[in-house]
């Protein structure tokens, strides 16, 4: 279909060019040509032959009839840029109604363009290395042509991508710039926040496509209905909590300001909602009212740089002429939500948006072919190789180069030397800039046929293309290695520590420093896609479901079996988790239930029994025995609990790697999690060797070696990993010894604290895997360091 409409375009247009005398013949001549055709592709020709005909039977007569209708004393044709078929065909109507025509042509061959004598103007090129480098050099001659007085400078448009990169360079000078290209309105910040709002109302959204629409003007008021800090809050819950679909997002789990914006949210988006089709003027109220709703159409309104050419290009500020086509077309298009977004989308693509010119006029952004003739005091060209200048748009796909020539639509071979043509204008100019890459990635690129063409033309007169001058400075930056970063905390410590946060300290006090003094954090990000956190997280809460309604007592006819199954499908549901995408985990936990059954079943025989999950603790260690941190509490959450023969054991559940467990636990020092477990519960007095006194540590080791195991240790305490998924079933590592590494722990953990208190550095250690992982690593300049490992 869209060939079709591609074709009957191109052939309208032709039309359009001819006498209105002979544009019957015109159609005559295509039927004819079409019929003549032989070979292969009967399909194309059948649909060119439906595009010929729809375009013939508009009845309607193209604007440039009017000129066929005029009747001066003469008419005078300036060719520039090659033929004209409109101004050929005026000029033969003209002649045959005896009206004289005088025809002067501009056109200067490329080939022999100085066969007069060398060039008069400025002519020179320059060969860039990559994207930046050619966006720099293009800026550099434009404000180099601009201080030599000539102006306004032609920045010729042929690589969008990069203009808009030169034009960003030059605004930071302040100078007047015209846009003659203009950019699609899809991508104006206004067009931008209303795809925002259309992606966020779909059925199929996510949470990431939500906050991204909260964060828009559009949703201004809907933030002030919340309160200042409630999107920040509510993007932290979703991220901690990994709510990935709206569908997961469970308000009564949200602080009440984000719980009030998230169901204003909702409400909002109801009315683009619909699941069946609509009519396209019921989808467009439906926006208008939503718009309305939120106050963002008068948002739109007042942003001036594309706002209210949004609004009109979509229906919503202006109404179609009653019984015109648009007004049909409104009232008959039944689109689907998805059909109407995609709608939304194409037309703001369709659209141009020109941005007004600020101040006096300097720099014109302008396409090749309209710089011919004009007065620019020089030209400057980026983008003069192979694959930027010389390419030429296809024609229409069901129409090849030996029809257009019969039909007299212009060819491949026609539209190069139009390109030739306008290039070699460019001569008249009193200065030309040619600039291009000489590499594409890794591979050379080539100049364009074109640059070679004047190239050839000024050897034929004994001349050269000059070489660009950079008027760039060049300045010497001596490198400065940056000395190993060292925070200092001024005394400040938190108020709570978690496991992780004294596996950091431990680990890297700079680490430490970033992490939990100042609070910073990655924004974990919202997949869509369920992961191996996401599914960490939902066993860890079907275990829970699982242990506490077994402990309980619910259903106590149930068999163990069903209840982990129901389990699983009620916290699926409680996590929003989709059962398609979760199918590979599903199909996991298959297999895992009977193994971790059996697991069960033979830890209950041996006496072992489920207590508690889920445990919270909050322990304040050193309340009575050090005021400096009296205040400061150990807090943290234990997955399980049971009660065995022996005592108390801590059970954390993992899902990684059992290697990367065995090794942890391999050095019971290097284990921090389950030591501050058994902190937790209150296990672990300090350990200190007689008349010591805490002395600043700041490292791994800390504490390590420093006396026996206190003769006063409570009740034995036992702690260990749970690895849930391992090929070979479940398999628990236990933590020797818990209480007494515990004690050892809290001992030198004490230390550090109390040199973090005294103004003791912080130094970032640089050292190990935790390194290589840790997000704070571009902040203390790591990879910057004098002489440090890769």
């Amino acid at each position: 279909m869209l060939r079709l409409v591609e074709s009957a375009h191109a052939l309208a247009r032709e039309a359009a060019l001819r006498d209105p005398a002979r544009r019957a013949a015109f159609w005559d001549d295509g039927r004819l040509a079409l019929a003549q055709q032989g070979g292969v592709g009967h399909l194309e020709r059948a649909l060119l032959a439906v595009a010929l005909e729809w375009a013939a039977a508009d009845g309607r007569a193209p604007a440039t009839d009017a000129l066929f209708h005029l009747r001066p004393s003469a008419w005078i044709h300036l060719q520039c840029g090659g033929p004209d078929a409109l101004a050929e065909a005026l000029l033969a109507s003209a002649e045959a109604a005896g009206i004289p025509c005088l025809r002067l042509n501009a056109d200067l061959p490329l080939d022999t363009a100085f066969d007069g004598g060398a060039p008069v103007g400025r002519l020179e090129q320059a060969v860039c290395d990559d994207f930046e480098d050619l966006a720099q050099c293009s800026a550099a001659s434009v404000l180099d042509h601009l201080q030599a007085g000539r102006a306004p400078v032609a920045l010729i448009a042929q690589d969008r991508v990069l203009l808009r990169r030169v034009r960003a360079l030059l605004e930071r000078q302040g100078l007047g710039i015209k846009d003659e290209t203009g950019w699609t309105l899809a991508t104006t910040a206004p067009a931008a926040q209303l795809m925002a709002l259309l992606r966020a109302a779909r059925r199929e959204a996510t949470v990431d496509e939500w906050l991204a629409w909260l964060k828009t003007p559009l949703a201004a008021s809907l933030r002030e209905h919340g309160g200042s800090a409630s999107l920040s809050a509510l993007e932290g819950h979703c991220r901690k909590r990994g709510w990935s679909s709206p569908q997961a997002v469970r308000t009564e789990r949200l602080p009440a300001g984000s719980a009030r914006l998230w169901e204003a949210a909702r409400e909002a988006l109801v009315p683009l909602q619909l699941r069946a089709a609509q009519a396209l003027e019921q989808w467009i109220a439906a926006l208008a009212q939503t718009l309305r709703q939120l106050g963002a159409d008068e948002q739109l309104k007042r942003q001036p740089a594309g706002g209210p050419q949004v609004l009109e290009a979509l229906w919503l500020s202006k109404t179609p002429w009653p019984g015109s086509g648009h007004e049909a077309v409104l009232k008959e298009a039944q689109l689907s939500a998805a059909e109407f977004v995609d709608w939304v989308s194409q037309t703001l693509e369709a659209g141009e948006y020109k941005p007004p010119l600020e101040g006096g006029l300097q720099v014109m952004i302008t396409p090749l072919a309209r710089t011919m003739l004009r007065p620019f005091g020089a030209i400057v060209l980026p983008g003069a190789d192979a694959a930027t200048l010389g390419p030429v748009p296809p024609g229409p796909a069901l129409i090849g180069d030996a029809l257009a020539r019969q039909l007299g639509l212009p060819t491949a071979e026609d539209k190069r030397q139009a390109l030739a043509w306008q290039f070699a204008q460019l001569l008249r100019a009193p200065a030309v800039t040619l600039l291009r890459r000489g590499h594409l990635g890794s591979e050379p690129l080539a100049a364009s046929p074109l640059l070679e063409r004047l190239e050839l033309a000024l050897q034929a007169v004994g001349a050269t293309l000059p070489p660009w001058r950079d008027p760039r400075i060049e300045v010497a930056v001596d490198a400065a290695h940056a000395k190993r970063a060292a925070a200092r905390a001024g005394g400040r410590l938190p108020a709570a520590l978690s496991a992780s946060a004294v596996e950091s300290l431990r680990q890297c006090p700079y680490q430490f420093f970033a992490r939990v003094l100042l609070g910073l954090r990655e924004a974990n990000e919202l997949e869509v896609q369920a992961d191996k956190r996401d599914y960490g997280t939902w066993l860890h809460a079907v275990l829970h479901q699982f242990h506490r309604e077994r402990a309980d007592g619910v259903d106590p006819a149930l068999a163990d079996e069903d209840r982990l199954r129901r389990a699983a499908q009620d916290q699926m549901r409680e996590l929003g988790l989709a059962p398609a995408e979760f199918l590979p985990y599903s199909a996991s936990f298959a297999r895992f239930t009977p193994t971790y059954l059996d697991w069960l079943s033979e830890r209950e025989r041996q006496g072992q029994r489920f207590e508690r999950g889920e445990v919270e603790r909050r322990v304040r260690p050193w309340a009575e025995v050090e005021p400096a941190l009296a205040e400061l509490t150990l807090l943290g959450r234990i997955d399980r609990v049971d009660e065995t023969p022996e005592g108390t054991l801590l059970i954390d559940y993992k899902t990684g790697s059992l290697k990367g467990l065995k090794d942890k636990v391999a050095d019971p020092l290097e284990d921090t999690q389950l030591a501050v477990y058994a902190v937790l519960m209150n296990a672990s007095p300090e350990v200190r060797p007689p008349d010591a006194s805490p002395g600043p540590s700041l490292s791994r080791d800390a504490g390590e070696g420093m006396g026996e195991r206190h003769s006063g240790s409570p009740p034995a305490l036992r702690a260990q990993y749970l690895a849930l998924d391992d090929a070979k079933g479940i398999a628990a590592i236990e933590h020797e010894e818990v209480a007494h590494t515990a004690a050892i722990m809290l001992t030198g953990l004490r230390a550090d604290l109390l040199s973090v208190h005294a103004g003791a550095p912080l130094p970032a250690l640089g050292e190990g895997v935790a390194c290589a992982y840790c997000e704070m690593r571009g902040l203390c300049r790591r990879d910057d360091w004098e002489g440090a490992a890769p």
